[in-house]
């Protein structure tokens, strides 16, 4: 057991020095070895490594710390193994909400915002009475996953209400489906700016492992603004391609259920679905991973929801719970 009064971080440099030097030695002496006897001391390096990422990471836990802070001495194969992804796994592709970021609650208080203002204006100016825009039902109902303009139109249709499109440069202000979209997307700045945005704590150490291990890296999202998102988050330096919004709209892409977006982050990365690991957390998502053909579809469960996505290979509470599963086991 270590003593309690050693500090954590000044022994896991201590230790990365270490292999690290005992690694460039092996380089160094490449030449100097039969190949048999430099691929063994490889592997003994390779195994001390592990089991010093193992022991480490359990005496993080006991002190309830962080136990990723293993990552500073994983070599790329240890730290793959850490990941949780199958041997041959290339490529991740991740949904931002839920999955990255909890940008759910600040969307559907921008929505709330959008509609309750019109509602109010349009009832001062016909005195009819309409319900204001409920969080709970009419986000996951009407506005969840879906195009702006289809769900201004959905969510209007719940109330007997029918406006024009419009045109995209419409104002904010204009009693158009394009104003109500205009007006949204200026509240949700305006709440970022306010409130900002945290990514899950599992989740950025997640994609920082997955960086050191060289696996490639994409995320989907229906949001116009998930580069703003991911920005906001600190999290845009560990992605590599992002297929949003606007992809959307400019590649006729269909969205979730089906696997347009998700075969389009593919495409960016240059890795086929075979050898990509896709990370949902919705039912759609799921759906969508599976008719994409990718190698492991894995649901991300923050909602106890776990029977609805039960047709994901693995359901998770946070991307966090597959590094503690490796390290332990």
């Amino acid at each position: 057991m270590i003593d309690d009064a050693v500090d954590l971080d000044v022994l896991i440099g201590a230790w990365r020095l270490a292999l690290e030097a005992a690694q460039d030695a092996l380089r160094a002496g490449r030449h100097d070895f039969p190949a048999a006897e430099l691929r063994l001391r490889s592997q003994r390096l390779a195994d001390e490594r592990g089991e010093t990422v193992r022991l480490l990471g359990a005496v993080a836990r006991e002190r309830h710390m962080k136990p990723f802070l293993v990552r500073l001495i994983a070599s790329p194969w240890e730290t793959k193994r850490l990941l949780g992804l199958p041997a041959d796994a290339l490529a991740c592709v991740f949904s931002v909400d839920g999955v990255l970021v909890a940008s759910a609650a600040i969307h559907a208080a921008a929505w709330k915002e959008t509609f309750d203002e019109f509602i109010t204006r349009r009832i001062e100016k016909t005195g009819e009475p309409f319900a204001s825009f409920d969080v709970g039902t009419d986000y996951p109902r009407h506005i969840h996953g879906k195009g702006r303009a289809e769900a201004i139109h959905e969510f209007l249709g719940t109330r007997g209400i029918v406006l024009p499109d419009g045109s995209p440069d419409d104002s904010p202000d204009a009693e158009t489906v394009n104003g109500l979209a205009n007006r949204k997307n200026r509240a949700l700045l305006r709440l970022l700016d306010d409130r900002g945005v945290m990514a899950f704590e599992g989740s950025r150490l997640y994609l920082e492992l997955a960086h050191d291990a060289q696996i490639r890296c994409a995320v989907v999202s229906g949001s116009t603004h998930a580069e703003i998102l991911l920005s906001r988050a600190h999290l845009r330096g560990l992605i590599d391609e992002c297929v949003d919004g606007n992809a959307v709209r400019a590649e006729g892409l269909r969205r979730k259920p089906s696997p347009d977006m998700l075969l389009a982050a593919c495409r960016r990365l240059g890795v086929d679905p075979d050898r990509t690991v896709v990370f949902e957390t919705t039912q759609d998502g799921v759906a969508a991973g599976r008719a994409g053909g990718f190698e492991l579809v894995v649901a991300v469960d923050r909602a106890g929801e776990a029977l609805r996505l039960r047709d994901a290979d693995l359901v998770i509470a946070d991307l966090g719970e597959l590094l503690e599963r490796q390290l332990v086991a």
